[in-house]
């Protein structure tokens, strides 16, 4: 376990430092040809986190992929189990999709670069304000084609219950009538947070995709019990 870590840790650091021309190469691309930029993001992206999954010795298993939409934005709604939740969900989960972040990521300049790449979102959770302003920043990046992924729980579980989810993520969907998808991730905090030492370990992961829950035409009464529906989708599969 030991020797698999450093490799991995190794792998992801330098990996990040060795791509910073890539990124600068990126910023040019965006202002250039936008559609371009992103498909050589999304390229990039799931290769370096399968390949993380791979060295970490995951072995992932999803189900139900046809269950994404194909024809419009969406926004996956996981639980959140472990750190590997992320590489799994950019590299197995359909498209790249940005992430709705704490803001503190934002401290870790060559994550930053390749989070705004992938027009994440960041949030300062400390703030009302700047919450509200995630919202409407992100049903922009709905509406303009960007799906997103959220962990609404706000923090891993680590293998516990799944803890409540917070309301606020699922406006950005609602206000703009994108679906959400409910996903859940059962067995990635066997990787890392179950291990003694925080080594890695092998491990096997199941990814369910559930059907799109529309949001369309919903009632704000409706739309208020979108966090509840979509988590207790999510517990009712982890409890079979």
């Amino acid at each position: 376990m030991l020797l698999r870590t450093i490799i991995w840790f190794a792998y992801f650091w330098l990996y990040l430092l060795l791509t910073l021309p890539v990124s600068g190469y990126i910023t040019y691309l965006e202002k250039k040809n936008p559609e371009k930029a992103s498909k050589f993001v999304a390229h990039f992206v799931k290769n370096w986190a399968r390949r993380l999954i791979k060295l970490a010795g995951g072995e992932i298993t999803v189900i139900g992929e046809e269950n994404l939409p194909k024809d419009t934005a969406y926004m996956v709604a996981a639980n959140h189990q472990g750190y590997f939740d992320i590489p799994i969900m950019l590299s197995m989960v359909g498209d790249v999709r940005g992430f709705v972040a704490k803001k503190e990521l934002e401290h870790l300049i060559c994550v930053r670069l390749w989070m705004r790449h992938l027009h994440c979102l960041f949030v300062d959770r400390g703030s009302p304000r700047a919450g509200a302003q995630t919202i409407i920043n992100g049903s922009k990046m709905l509406k303009e084609g960007h799906s997103l992924t959220i962990f609404p729980e706000g923090t891993r579980s680590k293998g516990a219950p799944v803890k409540p989810f917070k309301a606020g993520a699922f406006r950005i969907a609602a206000q703009v009538g994108k679906p959400i998808v409910p996903v859940t991730i059962d067995g990635s905090y066997k990787l890392l947070e179950a291990n003694p030492h925080a080594f890695i370990n092998a491990a096997k992961v199941k990814v369910t995709i559930h059907k799109p829950i529309e949001t369309k035409g919903m009632t704000r009464e409706q739309a208020h019990t979108l966090p509840e529906q979509v988590r207790q989708i999510i517990i009712n599969d982890l409890n079979k």
